[in-house]
């Protein structure tokens, strides 16, 4: 096993991960061609060499255990690997990210698998974080992480894994590759935040719908458009909150849990109206979190939770909110995103969201 010899194990280190890597340095499962065991400490900015060399195309898995704490004052603030471990494949490789204590992906290039903690924000798909390494000094625990490269495919290899020793991130994992999340056709997932099974097509005999169900999760979907903004432009969409992931308010650092509709405009800005638990219609402020308050603007458009499991009607008139919330307008829109924060307070989050458009005089742009 490759750790670091230089500090004790971390306190959050799943035994179990450590029992399967030990199990599978005697070889006890061929469907691994190669593991590698590594704890990382919450101080250490990415990125971390596993000394595993693949080829394009070959396909591994990620399990993980552990706590990253935020802030010595306030304990709740805190992350596992689903919001923290990060992966790629060095050089050239795209960043990709766990979903909850697991991940399966494929090599998308020669070269090292790479592990990193990520904090702030991504600079580039490739992983250059625009971060300062100094802003890790503040974090405490850790990562665990077993890395396997497969001789096949994730499926199979779990599957025997399975069958061999019990291990929760295995099993977890197992179960979602063998029933997959539905993303909704034409949408992905904003790199920036990672990748994550939060959305999905929902089921319905009348209009397109995506629904939403996050338990101290995090995402961002996105869809591509281009659409000049003029007095006439709109965005409508009807949407059901059936369980809100705050109880407070939502413009601060330790509490920013919320479910939003956002367009993102072509200056890098994006405007973001959300249902709040508490703080009143027409309330705008910028994202509390340091690394996204020069980028996102907040504008309540829902307040408390009365009308929650209801289905209700917006009609947003672009121009006008725009001017009433950002200082300097931008010319164009070039995506709509969903979004849902759950992970400030650990909560949960339902809604569900349909007939969304941008309208244009007589245009009318579907997104769903």
């Amino acid at each position: 096993m490759m750790t670091d010899t230089n500090r004790p194990a971390l306190a959050t280190t799943d035994d179990s991960l450590v029992a399967l890597a030990a199990l599978l340095e005697r070889g006890a499962c061929d469907a691994v061609r190669a593991q590698r065991y590594l704890e990382m400490p919450a101080q250490r900015p990415p990125w971390q060499g596993t000394g595993l060399r693949l080829r394009r195309g070959e396909r591994y898995t990620l399990l993980a255990s552990g706590r990253i704490h935020w802030s010595a004052r306030h304990p709740h603030l805190h992350g596992g690997p689903g919001f923290h471990l990060w992966a790629r494949i060095h050089p050239g490789g795209h960043i990709v990210n766990l979903v909850g204590d697991a991940g399966s992906f494929v090599a998308d290039s020669d070269g090292e698998l790479e592990l990193g903690i990520y904090l702030g924000m991504w600079r580039s798909a490739q992983g250059d974080l625009d971060t300062p390494a100094s802003a890790y000094a503040r974090l405490e625990g850790g990562l665990a992480a077993l890395a396997l490269v497969w001789r096949e495919d994730a499926l199979r290899g779990l599957a025997a894994l399975e069958a061999l020793m019990p291990c929760p991130a295995a099993r977890s994992e197992l179960a979602r590759l063998r029933a997959p999340t539905p993303r909704p056709p034409g949408w992905s997932y904003l790199f920036e935040t990672g990748a994550n099974d939060i959305f999905r097509v929902c089921d319905t005999d009348t209009a397109p719908r995506i629904c939403l169900h996050a338990e101290d999760a995090q995402g961002i979907l996105r869809k591509p458009v281009s659409l000049a903004i003029s007095p006439d432009t709109r965005l409508t969409w009807r949407w059901r909150l059936d369980e809100h992931p705050s109880r407070v308010a939502e413009n601060s650092t330790r509490s920013h849990d919320y479910v939003s509709v956002a367009l993102e405009f072509d200056d890098g800005r994006d405007l973001s109206w959300i249902w709040s638990s508490s703080l009143p219609p027409g309330v705008t402020f910028p994202c509390p979190v340091p690394a996204w308050s020069a980028r996102e603007t907040h504008r309540v458009l829902r307040s408390g939770l009365a009308m929650c499991g209801q289905w209700l009607e917006e009609d947003c008139a672009v121009a006008a909110e725009v001017a009433a919330s950002l200082p300097s307008p931008p010319t164009r829109i070039v995506a709509v995103w969903l979004i849902c924060v759950a992970t400030f307070q650990h909560g949960t989050a339902r809604a569900s969201f349909e007939a969304l458009a941008l309208h244009d005089g007589a245009r009318r742009i579907d997104l769903l």
